[in-house]
């Protein structure tokens, strides 16, 4: 059991909430977000087909396929980001709670960049071995459509064909590239935005109402998604190309995504796709943390918090 500076205490039921409001809240977004995530993917993977834009991608994708294309990869989409929020919040606040405790209140207090920088890395990995099988599925869904009808036809398949390190983990490099930078940035600004929100209004959470604190929830949110997004573009077009069959030629994972990216462009691997995913991210990372932040006291958790001993500032 812990206890952290007049907060808690910190049972392990707590952080099983936590996981439990991650993993919904994660669900919720990602799920929610499927229709830009398939438009944004084929910008990635087809540059030469959709090549006007966001809105006009989901016009090709729905004249040439129909509406229900929109939803491909829903499936794996939603189960990956529930096990990935589910360890990746739960993850983040066990890491805070522990190190609040091993430093000392008032040293991770005025640590507290480093300790979300350091907890969301450590969540992120560990979410991440789980979140990629999922993530693969989900991509060649949608870079194939005619490759299976869903989650439950597509991941035994892929398992046949290439096995489990080629088949499921070809994208885990990348995938630790692009989401261990976007979750360091995600919760070290978003952490810090609100804390500047609150200051700027001379009130601590429990001053303000449930709207008020939705409302820094939110416009955190945005501001820490945006970030992100940036942070983690490369990586992420780079993870789009190498799931798709034969990318990258024969040869290990990280040969094949030096091909991939020396054939890619600097330009197009920086930029291509990224107002989409800036938009899709700073919906997905304001929506995730006012659901979590709105979903945590519901079921009788209240979050942590880093505090200024001296004050109770935080």
């Amino acid at each position: 059991m812990s206890e952290s500076h007049k907060q808690g205490p910190f049972t392990p039921l707590y952080f099983i909430k936590s996981a439990l409001s991650g993993g919904i809240c994660c669900a919720i977004t990602h799920g929610g977000m499927t229709p830009v995530d398939v438009v944004k993917t084929r910008i990635q993977l087809e540059p030469t087909v959709y090549n006007k834009g966001m809105i006009t991608g989901f016009r090709q994708i729905i004249a040439n396929e129909g509406a229900g294309a929109l939803l491909t990869g829903f499936g794996p989409t939603a189960l990956g980001y529930f096990v990935q929020g589910w360890f990746k919040f739960g993850g983040v606040e066990f890491f805070k709670v522990q190190a609040n405790d091993y430093l000392g209140a008032e040293t991770a207090y005025k640590n507290r960049v480093a300790v979300y920088l350091g907890a969301s890395a450590g969540a992120e990995f560990i979410a991440d071995i789980f979140l990629t099988p999922l993530e693969a599925t989900r991509i060649r869904l949608v870079s194939d459509p005619k490759f299976a009808s869903g989650l439950a036809d597509a991941f035994p398949k892929i398992l046949r064909q290439e096995g489990v390190l080629k088949g499921f983990y070809s994208g885990f490099g990348p995938i630790l590239c692009k989401q261990i930078p976007y979750t360091m940035a995600k919760f070290s600004v978003q952490g810090s935005t609100a804390e500047q929100m609150y200051r700027a209004l001379g009130k601590k959470p429990n001053e303000l109402s449930d709207g008020q604190n939705l409302a820094v929830s939110l416009g955190s949110g945005v501001v820490a998604g945006v970030a992100a997004a940036i942070v983690s573009h490369p990586a992420d077009t780079l993870l789009s190309m190498v799931n798709k069959q034969g990318a990258g030629g024969d040869g290990s994972i990280m040969t094949r995504l030096i091909n991939l990216a020396r054939a890619t462009g600097f330009k197009r691997l920086f930029l291509n796709g990224l107002g989409p995913r800036c938009v899709m991210v700073g919906v997905l990372t304001a929506g995730q943390f006012a659901v979590f932040d709105s979903l945590m006291p519901l079921i009788g958790a209240e979050k942590f918090h880093f505090e200024d001993p001296s004050t109770g500032a935080h």
